[in-house]
């Protein structure tokens, strides 16, 4: 049986695709390994949102391509948007790659893993590197199956793929081309099957996941599609807790705002990209929304759900950032108090607006406002942990801790929670009371009750 390892850069978009590549592998038979060393095949899953993604999995490639030389039938894959935004160009910079597939072809690699070992095998034409780049109608509906029995606690569910936004850094328009929707039934299909296996928690996956369905799908009783979609998962049995990710700020309606209010499974908690708190940069980042608009959407949020948590991603040092501006992002962090926030250092993506824009920042400035803002969300999120101590949170308990003997799992703002729980408490949701709180987590113990005094009971009884 071959062995497949597969490894992710990048975004929960990509890691869904590896989880449904993985599952469609299992199904033809392959196996997956956890370590690229036990793998005959391993698959590089790949980002070209930032130019250190896209050179770290040139520099895993071209590692992995040593073995070769010791290992002839060894197999060696790039999938995804570097394979997409690279092109040929990466077979000619890297000759020993078996198979290079684009981002809307991932439903072909079991097809092309089959040929490539014939090939080897002697029952095939002489081997040769296979590119799978094309576009293909339906794309979106292809990358759905979760084939492993195995449990999954949260799992995500790609609802569309592509992006119609054009932001003036951004190379995911061209990586994963327009926006297309699954069909609602479909989604809903693939809920109910993970709630029977015993699924508690969805995320939504998109590139713009609050733009679903906006040119298919009629608006209904002053709905969008996506509000109209999350209200169909509300109603899956056995789903306890909905999340999506990566909304845009133009597609906070008044329907949307009110989901949070309205929806009991809809966590209350908030990815809301800024990229920047200058009007100047957005308009020049071709974000179509300003900074008092943004803030008002933050305050319709928290008007609707007082207790709302907020992420955010945010460029520093986009071209022409001046220092006034990059404090107008400053203060955006101060007023919202973000829980949590990706920081990127801009860098330069050929193809996009930005690429050739003038006054780009050097990279010393780039690091101290990243700095800056590191230490503005340590402040916040160190505050917000702290204000709940004594509290009590609902948590979904999804396994041991990397370190110790405790368990970790999410509160519904999606807050690591660590306290101590058995095996049997994994996948349940618990009530915790906070007693400490650290930057990055809080720490409790359990409150007994139901399944959790069934539990001690049977821990008591066995000793």
């Amino acid at each position: 049986m071959n062995r497949v390892y597969i490894k992710t850069y990048g975004c929960q978009m990509n890691e869904r695709d590896s989880e449904a590549v993985g599952a469609m592998l299992r199904g033809r038979g392959y196996s997956l390994v956890d370590n690229e060393h036990d793998a005959d095949v391993v698959l590089l899953n790949t980002c070209s949102v930032r130019d250190q993604a896209e050179q770290k999995a040139i520099g895993k490639t071209g590692y992995l391509a040593k073995r070769k030389k010791t290992e002839p039938d060894f197999v060696l894959g790039i999938m995804g948007c570097m394979a997409q935004n690279r092109g040929t160009e990466l077979v000619d910079k890297l000759p020993d790659l078996d198979l290079l597939v684009g981002t809307q072809k991932f439903h072909a690699i079991p097809d092309h893993l089959d040929n490539i070992i014939q090939t080897q095998k002697g029952l095939g034409p002489q081997p040769t590197t296979i590119v799978d780049l094309e576009e293909e109608e339906g794309s979106q509906n292809t990358i759905r199956e979760h084939l492993s029995d195995d449990r999954q606690i949260s799992a995500f569910v790609s609802i569309m793929q592509g992006c119609n936004m054009n932001c003036a850094f951004c190379i995911v328009p061209k990586t994963r081309g327009s926006e297309r929707c699954r069909p609602i039934e479909e989604i809903v299909d693939e809920v109910e099957e993970l709630a029977a296996k015993g699924t508690k928690e969805v995320t939504l996956l998109g590139q713009i996941v609050n733009s679903y369905g906006r040119r298919e799908i009629p608006i209904r009783n002053k709905k969008s599609p996506f509000v109209q979609l999350l209200e169909k998962v509300q109603e899956v049995k056995g789903i306890e807790r909905i999340r999506f990710t990566s909304p845009h700020p133009r597609g906070f309606k008044q329907d949307l705002v009110e989901a949070y209010r309205d929806l009991s499974k809809l966590c209350e908690y908030v990815h809301l990209p800024a990229q920047s708190g200058s009007n100047r940069m957005l308009k020049l980042m071709n974000r179509p929304y300003s900074r008092e608009r943004y803030l008002e959407i933050v305050d319709g949020l928290r008007n609707a759900v007082p207790d709302m948590y907020f992420s955010t991603d945010i460029i520093v040092g986009f071209p022409g950032e001046t220092d006034e501006e990059f404090e107008d992002t400053c203060s955006l962090f101060e007023e919202v108090a973000y829980d949590m926030a990706f920081i990127f250092k801009y860098s330069i993506r050929t193809g996009t607006p930005a690429a050739s824009m003038g006054d780009q920042i050097p990279q010393e400035v780039k690091e101290a406002r990243n700095h800056r803002l590191l230490d503005l969300l340590a402040k916040s999120s160190l505050a917000r942990n702290e204000s709940l101590i004594g509290t009590t949170q609902e948590v979904l308990i999804e396994g041991k801790a990397k370190r110790g003997e405790l368990f970790q799992g999410k509160t519904r703002g999606y807050r690591n929670c660590l306290l101590p729980a058995s095996d049997r408490l994994v996948g349940e949701i618990v009530q915790m009371k906070v007693n400490r709180a650290t930057q990055s987590s809080l720490y409790g113990d359990l409150i007994l009750s139901g399944i959790e005094e069934a539990d001690t009971a049977t821990l008591s009884n066995s000793h």
